[in-house]
């Protein structure tokens, strides 16, 4: 075994992970303030965000410039591959601990509220005029007062077969387009693995467009918020925090995008292209979940 490959390279001290906390720390006071009806909310929220943008352009700068150097070696190949694993093994987690929720809510909570099974004591205690609808598309009720605005009036639900369909076929088919980007790179096909490349970028970012068009509708229209009873709620948690996984996905394709037209990948070096190409089909897999569990069932 070679010297550059029984050393493992290990990094300079770095000030990016100071510089990303206070950037976050900041972010976030930013938005509490804005929340709570201050003036200078929004412009400490912005202070915090682009804080947070610096942070990973100068982030990523480091890193790929250590990539060019030769500084990692298969031992620290590998450990990219398992980080990466982890990483998107604790993402599946999170997403499962909202799916839990809704499959609770829809399956135990409601039902027996509603008065079924194990629930009937609580129903006719509790809240006996109360109907088991999914989803809770009227106020449950009207009768209590106080219970008037307890929940937000929906009118109607999302159609699976409208955007969300939409939707679907975008991002299976951008799913596709980064597999076939992956082919050109492992054959040397440069101007294959760009133009593959550049079209998942915009499928991805084609996909936010329509589900923030989809949120506009559901608030303005159809009366969806997140204060719409546990629907409202489990609906904007899953597809906004979906939504914001592919933003990070879609803007991750962006710089592989860039590094490909600067040749900076080769046929046998390039998990950093293979890494966003795992986390976009992790997303794609969660979509199809949501379509299915949230929009359709």
């Amino acid at each position: 075994m070679s010297d550059s490959q029984s050393v493992y390279f290990i990094p300079h001290p770095s000030r990016w992970p100071i510089v990303g906390s206070i950037a976050l720390f900041v972010s976030f006071v930013g938005a509490a303030v804005m929340l709570n009806g201050s003036e200078f909310g929004t412009f400490i929220l912005g202070m915090g965000i682009a804080a947070v943008i610096f942070m990973f352009a100068g982030w990523f700068a480091d890193v790929i410039g250590e990539s060019l150097r030769g500084s990692y070696n298969s031992q620290v190949d590998v450990s990219f591959r398992w980080g990466m694993s982890w990483f998107i093994f604790s993402e599946v987690m999170f997403f499962a601990a909202f799916f839990g929720a809704l499959y609770y809510a829809r399956i135990y909570s409601v039902p027996w509220l509603g008065g079924d099974g194990h629930g009937f004591v609580t129903h006719e205690v509790l809240w006996p005029v109360f109907e088991a609808i999914w989803p809770l598309m009227t106020t449950p009720d009207a009768t209590i007062p106080g219970m008037e605005t307890a929940f937000t009036q929906i009118k109607e639900v999302i159609p699976a077969w409208g955007v969300p369909a939409v939707n679907t076929v975008i991002l299976l088919s951008s799913g596709g387009t980064v597999t076939l980007a992956h082919w050109a790179l492992k054959k040397n096909n440069r101007a294959g693995l760009c133009w593959w490349l550049f079209a998942t970028v915009v499928l991805g970012f084609l996909f936010v467009g329509l589900q923030a068009s989809e949120y506009i509708h559901a608030y303005h229209e159809l009366g969806l918020k997140l204060s719409s009873g546990v629907y409202g709620s489990t609906f904007f948690m899953l597809t906004g925090f979906h939504g914001f996984h592919v933003t990070m996905g879609a803007t991750m394709l962006t710089v592989i995008l860039l590094r490909s037209m600067s040749g900076h990948f080769s046929e046998q070096r390039h998990f950093a292209f293979e890494g966003v190409a795992w986390y976009w089909h992790f997303v794609d897999v969660v979509w199809l979940g949501l379509f299915i569990f949230v929009y359709w069932m």
